[in-house]
């Protein structure tokens, strides 16, 4: 059966890169991947799976396959969103389409091993977190497994990552003309002041995290005493309970800041949070060596400190989840850049796809027909729950 899988990958490869290099050719945006969605659902309806476009958001979309016999519900994450101005400088155009044939060719199977696929069109990874909106809705209830395979350029099975608490500040002031400033309540003193104390903090704070931020808005001219000035941050932490000290620590900062200025502030989260993501070490010593058996070397094992964040992390809160990577660039090639998105329509890029295909059908035939693998990585899951 493993043959059988593997077969169909290498058969329809061509037919696969050539939906990378449309998504390069048309990159779209965080929620406005209207015709990047609907490409790759027309591909699951093409090859069987009961698809809806949309199904729980607007550039979202859902893939099932279910097999006759009984077994797990494993689920393929799809990203294919781009950058402004960049265009697939994070690769999401592979890793769509890496999830989608790997369960292609998994379906080929499923029906005399057992089990169900989903494969799930994750919008807007880049800056809204459709990962987050959708596990937010329950899309991600019930399923046993969760994974995928970013470009990168390095081959690893993943890492930690920073929760994200994206918070405004907004302050509301009385203007007064420059010549009599006493008249009026400086908004943008208040900014300035919670700005200082922020970075006032940082000694004070323990673990791995970030704290940045910028003034957006902080008045129209020099004359004039600000009335209304706008800061913008975020706060990133090892998990998402610490993220939220850090922010509640810095409401602290802003309304003393507020109070001593006799100003206002009101804060508001502006983007979307991001939950650290859960590493479920089962998972990713089976997906090392399985990638090994596929013939890559020097693959990394799981990254312990935490950097960047991702949306990957609220699914990781829900089910046991991985996130893969698979190298397409030469070493240092900076992700979000122009180069790193030309690396994903080279030759390189083609035979990333091809591989990492194959390890996620494999990982999912695997979890699929070893029920001591699934009840390892279950129990895992659950353990880490309850810390």
């Amino acid at each position: 059966m493993q043959k059988i899988i593997m077969n169909e990958i290498e058969n329809l490869k061509e037919e696969f890169f050539e939906y990378v290099n449309d998504l390069y050719l048309h990159p779209e945006i965080g929620n406005e991947e209207v015709r990047s969605s609907k490409l790759l659902a027309d591909v699951l309806i093409k090859y069987g799976f009961d698809t809806k476009c949309p199904n729980l958001l607007k550039t979202d979309f859902l893939g099932i396959y279910k097999s006759k016999k009984n077994g797990p519900k494993l689920g393929f994450l799809c990203e294919y969103d781009a950058l402004p101005d960049i265009g697939h400088g994070c690769g999401h155009n592979m890793i769509g389409v890496i999830s989608i044939l790997a369960a292609v060719a998994l379906k080929k199977v499923i029906d005399e091993v057992g089990g169900e696929i989903y494969v799930f069109g994750t919008p807007a990874e880049e800056n809204f977190g459709g990962k987050v909106e959708l596990a937010k809705l329950g899309a991600f209830n019930g399923i046993d497994c969760c994974m995928m395979i970013h470009p990168s350029d390095k081959n690893s099975v993943g890492g930690k990552t920073l929760a994200l608490i994206p918070v405004r500040y907004e302050f509301f002031g009385k203007s007064a003309h420059g010549a009599n400033p006493y008249d009026g309540a400086s908004s943008l003193d208040a900014a300035v002041m919670t700005y200082q104390g922020m970075n006032m903090l940082r000694q004070f704070l323990k673990g791995n995290y970030r704290i940045h931020g910028v003034i957006s808005n902080g008045g129209k001219a020099a004359n004039v005493i600000p009335d209304y000035t706008i800061l913008d941050y975020y706060f990133r932490a090892d998990t998402i309970d610490y993220a939220r000290e850090i922010q509640q620590k810095a409401l602290n900062i802003a309304s003393s800041a507020a109070n001593m200025t006799g100003t206002t502030v009101k804060s508001s989260i502006y983007e979307c949070i991001y939950e650290d993501t859960k590493i479920n070490y089962t998972l990713a010593n089976e997906l090392e060596a399985i990638y090994r058996e596929l013939g890559l070397e020097d693959v990394k094992k799981v990254s312990e400190v935490p950097s960047g964040s991702s949306d990957v992390g609220a699914v990781s809160y829900i089910c046991p989840t991985i996130q893969g990577y698979i190298k397409i660039a030469p070493k240092g090639t900076l992700a979000h850049s122009k180069d790193f998105a030309k690396c994903t329509i080279s030759c390189e890029g083609k035979d990333a796809m091809e591989i990492s295909a194959k390890a996620l059908a494999q990982l999912g035939f695997n979890i699929i027909t070893n029920d001591e693998l699934l009840n390892n990585i279950k129990k895992e899951f659950n353990e880490e729950r309850v810390k």
